[in-house]
Formats: structure tokens, sequence, C-alpha cells
């Protein structure tokens, strides 16, 4: 199985890198395909917490290749404080490369982002301001600095210029920041290829060697089907394309260069910032799931809001990326609640009453759409030490058997801990968790 891809099957935050660093087990090379370092992914090891944001989640194992590719935007200061971190906590990071053609976060691209944003007021989208927004902007507009650009400071300082021209009107307001000073970009960012210079590669050209040889190359989305800029909830959407298909393009790889595609999601909803949530959870019930679940934003720190499970959204987002299978977290976090509810229908709340049963593609419909629910068992048993299906309470398994059969998409995996070994491999996720549980015992 040499390609599989790892995509969030909700509104991010699902636990995309825990399910990564399992499979990194077993493969070749960890390929992170699109965003920023408005992503994060935290695992759990041996009772230490990673926090990582732009740096696959493959680092921890120190034989697989980890590539930053070419559709990832790139905050050169984050990379490199990253990078000392993970040094700092020994781990080896010679393993890891970065696309020479990845794009770079320029200080005038966060200037931006915070400009937009203040602008906006009530209408705003809930970005990280972290320049994630105007970097893509940049690209499609072939404004862009790009990684190979700090191993040329003639390249760089035309680029720079070329970039800040158009900006002016919108920068005014910065206008004597010393941050916008072209010497001082160009200085530090030139600083910045000395650090990353020993990383920066051909990556497409890595990754296809792995992949003729037959090996296994995990590729490695951030944030979540929902919140993709051409079908996610938009505008309250991020700036790049986090669905199957964007691996292809973020990785320089080809559609039959994918085998497998793994719908992370978790057994409850979750959303940070703004945009359409119909199945919402507010008060006590909320502020408990929120505690037990930690649903706090890795990157930010922000509350997450918190709702039921949505079966309508996440048929949708399983048709988009056709997922193969699903890895169901958190299950543990609905653990002491007498009943759960499961959004299986969305209604207009108009006189009407209309309902959907689809994914609307209207927002308007979207944004005003309650969730309709079927009501399930719950179970007051703690999942903490379950390691088989069958050590599951029977309600648990009910609730998975429903969700698998709503969705069409058989449960490979299910998290009932935060810990790495904290996992149920099911029978349909069965062969990987034996190449996986083979690669371990062999280190």
């Amino acid at each position: 199985m040499p390609g599989i891809v790892i995509v969030g099957a909700q509104w991010g935050d699902e636990g995309k890198g825990k399910i990564t660093d399992l499979l990194a087990e077993r493969a070749d090379a960890v390929v992170r395909f699109q965003g920023g370092n408005n992503a994060g992914h935290t695992i759990v090891r041996d009772g230490v917490q990673w926090k990582l944001h732009l740096i696959p989640s493959g680092i921890l194992h120190k034989d697989t290749l980890c590539v930053i590719g070419n559709g990832v935007v790139i905050d050169p200061r984050v990379l490199t404080d990253e990078l000392d971190e993970l040094r700092r906590q020994r781990v080896d990071t010679r393993q890891l490369r970065i696309s020479a053609n990845a794009h770079l976060i320029m200080p005038y691209h966060m200037m931006l982002d915070h400009a937009g944003e203040a602008k906006l007021g009530k209408l705003q989208i809930g970005t990280t301001r972290r320049g994630i927004g105007p970097c893509y902007a940049d690209k499609a507009a072939r404004l862009g600095i790009r990684v190979q650009d700090l191993l040329d400071e003639k390249i760089l300082k035309k680029k720079i210029i070329a970039a800040l021209e158009p900006k002016r009107l919108s920068l005014r307001p910065f206008a004597k920041d010393p941050r916008l000073d072209l010497q001082t970009i160009t200085e530090e960012y030139l600083t910045y290829g000395h650090r990353l210079a020993p990383y920066i590669a051909d990556t497409v050209r890595l990754v296809h060697e792995r992949l003729d040889a037959g090996q296994t190359v995990v590729f490695e989305g951030a944030q979540g089907a929902l919140l993709d800029i051409d079908h996610g909830t938009y505008p309250f959407v991020t700036s790049s394309n986090p669905v199957a298909g964007a691996a292809c393009v973020g990785a320089g790889v080809g559609p039959k260069d994918i085998d497998e595609i793994w719908g992370v999601m978790k057994a409850y909803g979750t959303r940070v910032g703004a945009g359409p949530f119909p199945t919402e959870l507010d008060g006590e019930l909320a502020d408990e799931i929120r505690e037990r679940g930690g649903e706090y934003g890795t990157t930010t720190g922000r509350a997450r809001r918190v709702g039921w499970l949505d079966l309508v959204a996440l048929r949708y987002a399983a048709r988009i990326n056709s997922l193969t299978a699903l890895a169901v977290m958190k299950l543990d976090v609905l653990s002491g609640l007498d009943q759960l509810c499961v959004c299986t229908r969305y209604r207009d709340p108009g006189p009407e009453g209309r309902e959907y049963e689809d994914f609307p593609y209207h927002q308007t419909v979207l944004h005003h759409a309650a969730g309709e629910y079927v009501q399930l068992a719950g179970w007051s048993e703690e999942l903490t030490e379950c390691r088989e299906e069958s050590d599951l309470p029977a309600a648990a398994r009910e609730y998975l058997q429903f969700v698998a059969e709503f969705v069409g998409v058989p449960v490979a995996l299910i998290g009932v801990g935060p810990g790495r070994d904290e996992v149920i491999w099911t029978q349909a996720g069965a062969g990987m968790a034996r190449a996986g549980r083979a690669a371990s015992a062999a280190a």
C-alpha cells in the first residue's frame, strides 16, 4: 500500500497528528501537503506531549523521511523555532526536507491579515492572523516568495519589492513599522535561508523515488474538509484545499499514487472561529465535553465550539474525499452521558420547515439550518483501557456501527485516550495495525 492520505473529516482539530504518528511507524515517508502554521498537531508519547505546527508528525520516527511539500506556506521563524525545540528535546531532524517551491509567509502578510480581520468587524472570519490567507493570495497573484528564493539575495530583494508595490495602500497604517524596511526583511530572510539550506530539496523527486520503489508514503493534511476553500463553509474556511485531492497538487504526485484515504473524525463535533455549526451545543453540556476533550486550539489556545456529531456533514466529507476508512477519535470523552444525539438531517426553522438530507450547497440555508437528531444510548464505562472492539460497552459499539452505516465508510481505528497506545484497531484496520506493530517491534 504505497500511498495513504490522512485528512480531517470535520472542521479540523480531529486528531490527525496522532493517526499520522501511528501510521508513520510503517511508513517510509510522511508528506505535509497544504496549510501553514495555522494548524497544529498534538501527539502524546510516553506521557510527553509534542506540539507540531509545520513539521510532519512522522518526525518522531528517526528513519522516516519527513517532507514539507510545495502546497504548504511556511513562516520561517516558526519553522526554525520548531526545529530548535525538537533538537532541545533530542529529536533527530536530519530526515526533514522542505520543498524549494513552497511559499513563504512574509511580515507584510501577517500585517494584512490583522488589518483585514479588524476591518471586517462583526463579520470577521476568525482567522488565526498568521498571514496564511494573504500568503496564498500572493501565490495565486504570482507575487509569492518561495523557499528557493532564500538562496539568492538578488532575486529575493527583487521579489520583495515587486510584492510590496501593490500593497502600499493597504499597508499605509504600518508605513513606519521597521519590519517593512526592505533591507531588514532581506537580511532576516537570508538568515533563515542559511539555517534552512540543508533541508531544502527537490521533494517531488524524493517522494517519487519511494513510490517507485513500492515504499509507503503517508500524505498528511491539515485543517478539515469542511474548511476547504472550494468545498467548505465559505467564506468561513481556510485558504487552501484540505481535501484528499490536494495531496496530489501539494506533494507533486498523481491520483494513481493514492491507494487509501483515511478520514479522521471526533466522536462529536467541534469548530474554531466563526461560521455555521448546525449541531452546536451551549451551556453545561458543552462545557463538560469541552473540558473532558481538552478542546482548546493547539496553535491558538482558543476554546473550540462543541456540538453533537453531524452525520450529514460527515457523509459529505466522505464523498468529496472518497474516504476508504474512518478513524474515530475521543470516543472516551462521551463516557458518562446517558443519551447521545447524532444529526441525520437538517431542518430550516422557517415557516415551511423544509428538511435536508444532504449537505446544503447554499450558504444561506446552511447558516440557518438546525440539526434533526436520532437519539442513541450512552454508556457509563470508562474506555481508556479498551484495546479490542469487544472490550467496548455494547452502546459504544452500536454508536460506531450507526456512524459507519450512515456514512458508508468502515471504522478502521478508534481513539479511547490521548496516548498513542490508547487506540483500538478494528478488523477494517487490522492490516495496518499488524504492519505498524511489526515495524515498532523491529525498531
